[in-house]
């Protein structure tokens, strides 16, 4: 999955149910053009359409993007080799997008909890 470093890099991931592209173009720092050609590239990646072919991503599909992205650009993977890994990585991936989303949820409620602290 991620690195913390890549994570603290990133805006935090609101606690929506569905996200715009251009939404997700900003939380994970890709163009909306680079986003459609992955979703070609990676079958995992499939974000829900409506009204239009307007493209609806879920969180999951935020964190896979985010995945996608530290493996190509932070770690040099090829797009084959980023979509192997991923491909390998299936079984831990549930696992540990659980724990990166505990971990965000966690954070999220320690932000509130300060908040009302004062």
């Amino acid at each position: 999955m991620l690195e913390p470093s890549t994570n603290n890099d990133l805006p935090a991931i609101p606690g929506k149910r569905y996200f715009t592209i251009g939404e997700v173009s900003e939380l994970c720092g890709v163009k909306p053009h680079v986003l459609r050609y992955w979703e070609q590239e990676f079958p995992q990646l499939a974000p829900l359409k409506r009204r239009g072919n307007r493209r609806y991503y879920q969180r999951q599909d935020v964190m896979l993007i985010r995945q996608i992205r530290s493996l190509l650009y932070e770690h040099g993977f090829t797009i084959g080799g980023a979509r192997q890994r991923l491909s390998g990585e299936e079984a831990k991936h549930d696992i540990n997008q659980s724990r990166q989303i505990i971990h965000q949820l966690r954070m999220e409620l320690e932000d509130v909890l300060i908040i009302l602290k004062r």
